[in-house]
């Protein structure tokens, strides 16, 4: 298992929370996701490497930006 932490910009509420854990967890191998609104920071636990493109895209989808790790 693999843990991968991130930064994502433009999160104000609950409901983005929701939206980015929803995108982010959508992507095939993603195993849980932990979003915390307060710092910015979305913690990814996958099976494998997750693609940082798809990440990106991902958090795009949801109308955030990934801030660069």
């Amino acid at each position: 298992m693999i843990t991968q932490s991130y930064q994502v910009k433009g999160m104000t509420c609950g409901h983005c929370a929701n939206a980015v854990s929803t995108e982010v967890g959508a992507i095939p191998g993603v195993t849980g996701v932990n979003v915390d609104l307060a710092s910015g920071a979305v913690t990814v636990t996958s099976n494998d490497p997750v693609d940082p493109e798809r990440l990106r895209a991902a958090v795009d989808e949801a109308g955030y930006e990934l801030v660069a790790p």
